[in-house]
């Protein structure tokens, strides 16, 4: 299993912008149009120079990272723009529709499809999901239901069992690691709740593994081809997949590496995915995601309804376990910065970064994936790119 460190919508942005320096690394961004600012929630959206967009994401010291790409735009213009290189063996430069490990974007996928079955009045949100997964859960957590899954206010405990992966060896060492999806269950059934479901909020991926199996038992197949065929193929998302037990990336993709304790870079892109099951295992590409992204928000792929549901969060008597007010929905996650609330999701997984970010009504939105190469890193380049978008 790969107990990455999860992040709030774009890792905490900070409210005021670092700098923007361009570093000294191979760079492309597409010509032609800058991208127009609108006032929304309050708010200001700004125009954006597309030289200080490029220069936010050329930056690859901070954080260290060997390649980022940002695509951007409103209901009228786009923008696209790269820097470093897919590759650091053969020095390609890096295209919208390279492949990439997108994380925990999987989520906001899996949440469609569930919403999809509720609109279908194939499952009720509010029924606990032992009626469902019969068997696969202890009788104490019977009053966790679909919801409680979805926002990620479960309760469910910690894992047992899992590799200690605090190292970037340690990740070396057990990237091949197989697990099933009922193995993976297994390692939260050792313990009680961590709190009554519905009261508490705290992000948790074993919350998606549970929805992903939901989906099987509803539709009877693989919940990767329930998502290929509701959303991959309506979309024509050719470069969108989920790999199953396919360690390697094919075709054109970006590659991801991590830093050893002795400085050298490892190649980690040929991993195992099956630790990541219905929760990050989704690989994509920035020009399918900015798809996916516009025809999710629009309505094309949920009805009204149920639209209002994914963008729904607990009631405000909901906090994270710090105490902050809850910021993920039934699907997604959301963050106010300058005034501007932004809803989307993040994926992060070994050497990669994927932020898929938007204004409710569509006035901005972004993807930004990049491939940091620090076990841990910080939000640089996130924040740079927000801040030139709200200030």
């Amino acid at each position: 299993m790969t107990p990455l460190s999860r992040r709030s919508l774009m890792g905490g942005v900070a409210a005021s912008a670092l700098s923007a320096a361009t570093a000294s690394t191979r760079a492309h961004a597409s010509t032609g149009i800058t991208p127009s600012g609108q006032v929304t929630d309050g708010g200001h959206l700004t125009t954006a120079d597309p030289r200080a967009l490029q220069a936010a994401i050329s930056d690859l010291s901070h954080p260290p990272a060997t390649s980022a790409q940002l695509r951007l735009g409103d209901r009228e213009t786009h923008w696209y723009g790269t820097a470093g290189v897919s590759d650091l063996s053969s020095g390609r430069a890096v295209h919208g529709d390279d492949q990439f490990r997108a994380g925990s974007v999987t989520k906001a996928f899996v949440a469609t499809v569930v919403l999809q079955l509720w609109a279908q009045h194939r499952l009720d949100l509010d029924a606990p999901i032992g009626g469902y997964l019969r068997g696969l859960l202890p009788s104490s957590f019977a009053r966790i239901t679909v919801t409680h899954l979805l926002n990620h206010t479960s309760g469910l405990p910690d894992h047992r069992g899992l590799p200690d992966l605090s190292t970037p060896e340690a990740v070396l060492r057990h990237r091949g690691d197989r697990w099933t999806p009922r193995e993976l269950v297994r390692t939260v059934t050792h313990s009680p709740l961590k709190f009554p479901p519905g009261t508490r909020q705290e992000y948790r991926g074993i919350n998606y593994v549970l929805l992903a199996l939901l989906i099987e038992e509803l539709t009877g197949r693989p919940y990767g081809e329930a998502i290929r065929s509701r959303i991959l193929r309506p979309l024509n998302l050719t470069r969108t997949r989920l790999p199953g037990d396919a360690p390697c990336l094919h075709g054109p993709h970006v590659h991801g590496y991590l830093r050893m304790t002795d400085t050298s870079l490892q190649d980690v892109t040929t991993y195992e995915q099956s630790s990541s099951w219905g929760e990050g295992e989704l690989v994509s590409s920035a020009d399918d995601l900015f798809r996916f992204q516009e025809a999710l928000f629009s309505g094309r792929l949920l009805a009204p309804e149920a639209m209002n549901h994914l963008f729904a969060l607990p009631p405000a008597s909901v906090t994270m376990l710090d105490g902050s007010p809850a910021r993920y929905s039934r699907g997604l996650q959301t963050a106010t910065v300058n005034g501007v609330t932004f809803w989307g999701k993040t994926g992060d997984t070994y050497g990669y970064r994927t932020r898929m970010i938007a204004t409710r009504d569509l006035r901005l939105r972004f993807v930004l994936s990049y491939t940091t190469t620090p076990l841990a890193a910080q939000e640089d380049m996130i924040n740079r790119v927000v801040a030139l978008l709200t200030t």
